[in-house]
């Protein structure tokens, strides 16, 4: 990869990269570190990889930076809550995403990574189970529950809009 596919790289990619990351860690700052470290490693081995699967690199770093960030941080035990509720009545959009929300806390990571590769980032079962390092059909039944467990989360009662 030349410096140049590079630039293109991140051109091409840092939006996605950082959306799949921050909706799975749900905390900004620590989406822009492991999105950065992601970077720098495909810096770092741009000699070795083929800027056609440039991508796939660096989704498959980016969720392996994550997967160990939230191993540490469950290592510290820092608990932010970002969820401020003010008392004033939420707009349909705004329970909407605090439903989705919720129903997506309720999977563990493997379930919320392959949910957001696949439904918000649209990659195919194949590229999936690349970056994950899981087989397609491994994939397609995780994704099963994933969406089994989301819907039976977002039809409960109390959930329906």
């Amino acid at each position: 990869m030349t410096e140049q596919q590079y630039n293109e790289c991140v051109h091409a990619h840092a939006d996605g990269v950082f959306r799949f990351i921050v909706k799975n860690l749900r905390h900004k700052e620590d989406a822009k570190d492991v999105v950065q470290t992601a970077f720098e490693k495909l810096w770092r081995n741009r000699e070795t990889v083929d800027a056609s699967t440039a991508k796939s690199f660096l989704f498959t770093i980016a969720y392996n930076q994550m997967i160990d960030h939230t191993r540490k941080a469950k290592r510290t035990v820092i608990q932010d809550d970002f969820t401020h509720l003010d008392g004033t009545t939420a707009q349909p959009s705004a329970q909407l995403k605090k439903t989705l929300q919720l129903a997506l806390n309720q999977l563990n990571e493997t379930q919320r990574s392959l949910v957001m590769l696949k439904d918000y980032e649209g990659y195919n079962y194949q590229e999936i189970g690349e970056i994950m390092n899981l087989s397609e059909s491994q994939v397609k039944v995780y994704l099963h529950r994933a969406r089994t467990i989301l819907k039976n989360f977002i039809v409960k009662r109390e959930n329906v809009l």
